[in-house]
């Protein structure tokens, strides 16, 4: 397997991958041409890999963007698997994604942003990996957990459901003859019979599917103790776990199979979802959850889009108010990131905002296609409009949120006038109301961590 990290050969023009084993180097063609792989976001293919061969080097060049998974490298031909890992720092940390979901899905309205985060295939063969290679198992159950965690604050949804009881001088809903002969004529039990009617109440398909989920998310979670801090994902299972002690986790496999979720109740349909992912990821048995050798399909995860959901609940932290962040919203084909409009502590803050999971631009330039992005939404007469700037003369700020392991946590947002601190709102060079401002990441050392 070829092990690389996320961000590779975005700044070499000679993108060389020297940690490359001989053994996989043989297994790849020069006369291909080219191995890539591409996920849909936002209606455009975007790039998890690109492996191409140079005959001026006699060598192979490797890019990776900001997906991090494991996946078939040429799914035609060759047997030859690719994993992408979280970037890692000079110092030998990595990013925490899965502190980064717990801490963003803290916001609710993160829940309804989070399509496009995990593309995972299921039809192509199922991959042999390390623990530590499987990322979508602890993001999967991180997200599952928070969703339900928002489900039991509210309460379990109630519901009629059918249950198959064995009642003793008296009759309820339809009687089940064969049942009652088999079970009852037989053993001279004649004042007994089987019927089958509806309760209401929390003991529904539904519930028993996310209760039999949150029972395997438990068992994965205590299988990666030796190299993951489950603390968080172990504390919000104990919060869960009473809201469900009236609901079985007895599901029959093949209504759940074939279940479909009522896309009415969205959270419950959300929770759903994910739920039949957990189960699907391990084949409906139990007994997955805790081998060595974990099988996955090929899946990918989005960072970027990580990243987005991870600024705008520190937005959210610093500007709580209920208009102040606005996250997503369209102007025709337009969507910028986020527009602030807010009031806080004497100042007034108007600014068009763009999420760029970059670390790179702590020492470097904004990427001119950056700028001319986020100052085109800036353009807008309808921007100016949801910023209640009604002088069009006026040129917006325009600001990019940027990864920075120097900075220190959350977001703050005082101009720096001297430029060099990186942890708050530091100009741009060479542009007019252009601002760039960074933000430091969860982190872990991995191998180190334990339970």
């Amino acid at each position: 397997m070829i092990e690389i990290y996320e961000q590779h050969g975005y700044k070499d023009a000679s993108p060389l991958f020297s940690e490359l084993r001989e053994e996989c180097r043989n297994r790849l063609d020069p006369q291909h041409p080219g191995y890539r792989r591409t996920v849909p976001r936002q209606g455009k293919e975007e790039m998890c890999f690109d492996i191409r061969y140079s005959p001026g080097e006699a060598n192979f060049h490797f890019r990776t963007s900001y997906f991090v998974g494991v996946d078939w490298v040429d799914r035609d031909s060759s047997d030859l698997k690719i994993c992408v890992l979280p970037k890692l720092d000079k110092q030998g940390v990595e990013t925490h994604y899965i502190q980064m979901l717990l801490e963003a899905l803290e916001e609710p309205e993160n829940f309804h942003h989070l399509e496009e985060l995990v593309h995972i295939d299921f039809h192509r063969p199922y991959i042999g990996i390390t623990r530590q290679q499987d990322l979508l198992s602890p993001l999967l159950i991180a997200q599952f957990l928070q969703v339900l965690r928002r489900l039991v604050q509210k309460g379990l949804k109630k519901s009629y459901y059918p249950v198959c009881r064995n009642l003793r001088n008296k009759v309820k809903g339809k009687i089940l003859v064969s049942p009652t002969l088999r079970d009852n004529g037989a053993r001279g039990r004649h004042t007994h019979t089987v019927c089958q009617y509806q309760e209401f109440g929390v003991d529904s398909e539904e519930n028993r599917i996310l209760k039999k989920a949150c029972r395997f998310s438990r068992r994965v979670i205590q299988s990666y103790r030796a190299g993951l801090d489950t603390a968080p994902l172990l504390q919000l299972i104990r919060y869960i776990q009473p809201a469900f002690e009236q609901v079985s986790d007895e599901v029959d496999i093949r209504k759940a199979r074939n279940f479909r979720s009522n896309p009415l109740f969205r959270e419950y349909d959300q929770a759903l979802r994910l739920a039949l992912l957990i189960l699907r990821r391990y084949s409906y048995t139990l007994s997955r959850t805790t081998e060595q050798q974990v099988l996955t399909p090929p899946f990918w995860i989005d960072m970027s889009k990580l990243f987005e959901l991870y600024v705008y609940k520190k937005l959210r932290e610093v500007f709580p108010g209920k208009r102040e962040v606005i996250y997503h919203r369209k102007f025709g084909r337009q969507e910028p990131d986020f527009l602030l409009c807010a009031e806080k502590d004497g100042q007034t803050y108007r600014f068009v905002i763009d999420a760029k999971y970059k670390p790179r631009y702590e020492n470097g330039a904004v990427n001119i296609e950056d700028v001319r992005q986020v100052s085109g939404y800036a353009r807008l007469e309808k921007v100016y409009d949801a910023l209640k700037m009604k002088d069009h003369s006026r040129i917006l700020d325009c600001l990019i949120i940027y990864s920075n392991p120097d900075c220190a946590p959350g977001l703050n947002f005082t101009v720096d006038d001297t430029g060099e601190d990186p942890g708050k709102i530091r100009k741009e060079k060479s542009y007019v109301h252009f601002y760039k401002l960074g933000i430091r990441l969860p982190e872990r050392h991995p191998g180190t961590e334990k339970s």
